[in-house]
């Protein structure tokens, strides 16, 4: 089975991504880390007691990895243009205990499993060869962390609760038959839609918000 591990909003740079994320949920969401192996960076938040926020983009002073980054984030002007077009909270992430077994159970959906950081790995993440979002964002990247949660006692908690994510999608009926199909626990709700766009309801001290 797939959880929900982590909702994704990809920024063109940090400072916006934190600015949006403010704009929408009247939070300041703090610092998190820089992936010195991935050349990105993020800023975290709790939603809960095993889900959390992440705001992730390109590290401007990062090395590359030698191979594409995770969340299509070298393809900068696609960051861009999604970003223009109001699709900032851009997909997620599940976790899964076999993260082989997923991959080989849908060859071409989610990629390859990336054991990371490279150097020592501690947990393992699906990403595609060109590094794009897998199905453009409409399923989630994979992560198994080996059974090591400890990092979330580092994730700031400022009193937030996810309470539901939609999925807009031009083909809902296929995207809720392959939810189904990956056994995920509470998947998004997928409703008609243009093009993939996500919504999260989340209730803050300040009262119920919408993210996108």
């Amino acid at each position: 089975m797939l959880k929900l591990d982590h909702l994704t909003v990809i920024a063109p740079t940090l400072s916006e991504g934190v600015s949006h994320v403010r704009d929408c949920l009247d939070i300041d969401v703090p610092f998190g880390t820089r992936h010195l192996y991935m050349g990105t960076h993020n800023h975290r938040l709790r939603l809960g007691d095993a889900v959390y926020l992440e705001i992730v983009a390109l590290d401007p002073d990062g090395v590359s990895p030698g191979r594409p980054r995770w969340f299509g984030v070298d393809d900068r002007d696609t960051v861009r243009s999604d970003w223009e077009d109001g699709r900032r909270l851009r997909g997620w992430v599940a976790s899964t205990v076999d993260i082989d077994r997923e991959l080989a159970g849908h060859p071409g959906v989610f990629g390859e499993r990336v054991a990371l950081p490279f150097d020592k790995p501690a947990f393992n993440f699906s990403i595609p060869p060109d590094g794009s979002l897998p199905l453009d964002g409409a399923v989630p990247s994979l992560i198994d962390h080996r059974d090591d949660l400890a990092f979330l006692a580092n994730i700031p908690d400022l009193g937030a609760q996810l309470r539901a994510v939609s999925l807009e999608h031009p083909e809902p009926a296929a995207i809720t038959a392959l939810y189904e199909q990956l056994a995920i626990d509470r998947p998004p709700e997928v409703v008609p839609g243009s093009r993939v766009r996500y919504r999260a309801r989340i209730e803050t001290p300040s009262g119920l918000r919408v993210l996108t």
